[in-house]
């Protein structure tokens, strides 16, 4: 993709899925590979700058998961302490010139590179300086977001379990909206019957 302005990726793979259940949910398979392979998959496709994938419970087997992919990884040893702080490793970790970042959750099996080409276009025409997120049918905000290099160090600052939620709040009028080519394009999934269901009706990237 051509674009004026560069921008990167942060993926959150640190949590330890407590409403999934015993597994961590972004190992399990998803047409034939693991559910976090098939989200950096469709970042990577988007041609960003850097990826950046932030891990915490089973490092290991998440860094396995993604073996051959053109990534870096970094542990937030704090994550037992919520998202913020996966947020605000990742941040933290890249690069000084790097002027915008999607904060990207890694339980969403249906997003495409055509989805983050859409939002990087958007932040491109507002020259860099507005959040943007896309939006369901009914106007509701929905992942992945993408950050201006201005309020990293509010990212950084991130703390508990409430990630960026508050701060987009907060900067509404400095955001941009786009809609989603498909509502389906924004599942996630959090429980055993999500996977059950994208299973039965998997998408293909």
């Amino acid at each position: 993709m051509t674009t004026a302005i560069q921008v990167a990726a942060v993926l959150l793979a640190a949590g330890s899925s407590e409403r999934f259940g015993r597994e961590n949910k972004l190992l399990a398979e998803i047409g034939g590979e693991p559910l976090l392979r098939r989200v950096a998959r469709a970042v990577i496709a988007a041609g960003l700058s850097d990826v950046v994938v932030v891990t915490g419970h089973q490092q290991g087997c998440c860094r396995g998961a993604l073996e051959g992919l053109a990534v870096r990884f970094v542990h937030n040893s704090a994550w037992p302490h919520g998202m913020g702080t996966t947020i605000a490793a990742g941040i933290d970790a890249l690069h000084p010139d790097c002027k915008g970042a999607f904060i990207v959750p890694t339980d969403m099996p249906n997003l495409t590179s055509a989805l983050f080409a859409r939002l990087w276009a958007a932040f491109d025409a507002s020259g860099g300086s507005d959040v943007v997120f896309p939006v369901t049918s009914a106007g509701e905000q929905r992942n992945p977001v993408l950050w201006p290099q201005a309020y990293f160090p509010d990212l950084r600052s991130l703390s508990g379990a409430t990630g960026a939620k508050t701060l987009l709040l907060k900067h509404a009028a400095q955001s941009h909206s786009v809609p989603l080519g498909s509502d389906e394009e924004a599942a996630d999934i959090d429980t055993l019957a999500d996977l059950a269901g994208i299973r039965r009706e998997p998408r293909t990237l």
